[in-house]
């Protein structure tokens, strides 16, 4: 997420100094296409209908480790027979992520259609790689909001095209990937190492849900709407192909060879769920799924001109929208609501919908990210903002400890010297579950398109409680009011009860940092 909200304070020093006028040529949309339908005899398509108990339920799967969220989207890659539709809002050029596109370039090779679909905002230093992929027969590539400048340096991006800031600001953020129409995994979860517990370093908390059955075409639908959308371009009418197409397949060999790209770590047996692998239970020819009713919702790709619907030129509220379904829930809910998402900013309105919950006797539980443990720092500055009022209507919140994540045992990050929280989801009275790539943030409402599953299943949603129980007990500092009404953490270190008056594990830097730049953050950019 960092890009867009990184432009709110580029935009007095980098962009002044650097500002240009560059733009594209209208028309570069690429031809239409539609998602195929699911044939009977493909692998995935009998495993799938064979677990199917009624034609109008999906089946589910909660996907809470990101080893084994690699493992699903690398088991799908590699057993599609037909097509696969994939959509991402930042793939990473490290390891993982080159296996991750030499898996499609394989699957292409087998004769599956691949169509792959990028946002644009990190892709600028990557042309020479997906040029090279591009030249892969039966592989599409096509990306999302394309800015005109190919640069590495994504401030220097919207630097050289000022004038059309407000439309480069606005970002493709879904997460989709759909394999012959039979199975799909959709969730929180970019591609790259940190997203899979591939590194050693920083890691993320995330969530997945494997999906079969009835929700299967009209996530198909949704994935057509953007790749059809005239805000989508083929990547070979923004980059001149180096070489012919022999020449580019070799390169892209070279550059995504085992040196490059080596096999992932293999998962552990069992996840937190007492799952085994998707690849595992794919190779048995069984699955292990929830069925249940649901809806996928994703955000109109129209977003990146700024769409706002609107009867008569009155604004309406867009009811398509992920963000208003997930309020919609909210203000439906009676008895309880847990809200996870790493980059909160509830804004007027989210604060008055959380207060209408309060007031109707419903808990309410927030989970995120402390000042330590956020990438997005300036995001926490708009965040404090609510953060004692809503303490005061008696809202739970607790924020993720970097340091207690890593050194839990029930949260095994493989030594990760940081674990911060990436997961979106919420669940609504015990039984409504909302999986997706929403924040609950002023970019994900306004500016950003996301996707949304809401999925109606105590059983799917007793789990996904249980999970957010864990993190709780093993990774969070509660936030409550003191006794002089001054916020507090209430934690534990080594077994013993501890409070905190200042944020927690942050230094004195961070803490002098937040001062200086709050009042300048703009808080509708973030």
């Amino acid at each position: 997420m960092s890009i867009a909200r990184l432009a709110g304070w580029l935009l007095g020093c980098t962009l002044v100094l650097l500002a240009g006028c560059a733009g594209l040529p209208p028309d570069l949309a690429g031809p239409p296409a539609q998602a195929l339908p699911a044939v009977a005899d493909a692998p995935l398509v009998r495993t799938a209908r064979a677990a199917q108990p009624d034609a109008e339920l999906s089946g589910f799967r909660l996907i809470p480790s990101g080893d084994y969220g690699l493992d699903a989207r690398l088991a799908l890659i590699a057993r599609a027979r037909h097509t696969l539709d994939v959509q991402y809002y930042h793939l990473e050029t490290d390891a993982t992520g080159l296996h991750f596109l030499r898996a499609l370039r394989d699957a292409a090779r087998r004769g599956v259609r691949v169509r792959l679909l990028l946002d644009d905002l990190y892709t600028g230093g990557d042309s020479a790689l997906l040029d090279a992929l591009a030249a892969t027969p039966n592989l599409e590539l096509r990306l999302y909001n394309p800015i005109p400048l190919r640069s590495a340096k994504v401030a220097l991006r919207f630097a050289a095209s000022l004038w059309h800031f407000d439309r480069l600001q606005r970002r493709m953020h879904n997460k989709l990937l759909l394999a012959d129409g039979a199975l799909a995994v959709a969730g929180g979860r970019n591609i790259g190492g940190r997203y899979f517990f591939q590194t050693a370093g920083e890691n993320f908390l995330d969530l997945d849900v494997l999906v079969a059955g009835a929700l299967l075409p009209r996530l198909g639908e949704l994935f057509d709407r953007y790749w059809n959308s005239p805000h989508v371009v083929p990547l070979a009418r923004l980059v001149a192909a180096d070489g012919d197409a022999t020449a580019r397949q070799a390169r892209f060999e070279a550059l995504t060879d085992a040196a490059h790209a080596p096999t992932p770590r293999l998962p552990p047996p069992n996840d937190m769920l007492g799952y085994a692998p998707v690849s595992q239970e794919l190779q048995a020819g069984q699955l292990s799924l929830i069925w249940a009713t649901a809806q996928a919702y994703a955000d109109t790709p129209e977003r990146a001109i700024g769409y706002q619907a609107q009867y008569g030129g009155v604004p309406l509220q867009d009811v398509d929208s992920v963000r208003y379904n997930l309020v919609e829930g909210i203000r439906r809910a009676r008895t309880s609501v847990l809200l996870c998402s790493p980059y909160l900013v509830p804004g007027t309105h989210g604060l008055q919908v959380l207060r209408e919950a309060r007031a109707r006797g419903a808990t309410v539980q927030l989970i995120t990210n402390s000042l330590a443990a956020s990438d997005e720092p300036f995001v926490h500055t708009a965040y404090r903002r609510y953060r004692a009022e809503l303490v005061a209507l008696g809202v739970e919140i607790d924020e993720v400890s970097s340091r207690r994540v890593a050194g839990s045992p029930k949260l095994p990050l493989f030594g990760a010297a940081t674990g911060r929280l990436h997961t979106k989801t919420a669940v609504l009275d015990g039984e409504l579950l909302f999986v997706g790539s929403l924040n609950f943030d002023p970019r994900s409402e306004l500016h950003n398109t996301e996707i949304g599953l809401f999925i109606r299943s105590r059983p799917l949603a007793a789990q996904m409680l249980r999970l957010a129980q864990v993190l709780r007990e093993q990774g969070v500092w509660r936030v409550q009011a003191g006794a002089g009404g001054a916020l507090e953490w209430h934690g534990e270190d080594d077994g013993a009860p501890t409070v905190l008056h200042s944020e927690p594990d942050a230094s004195w830097w961070d803490r002098i940092l937040l001062e200086l730049v709050a009042p300048f953050t703009p808080e509708q950019l973030l």
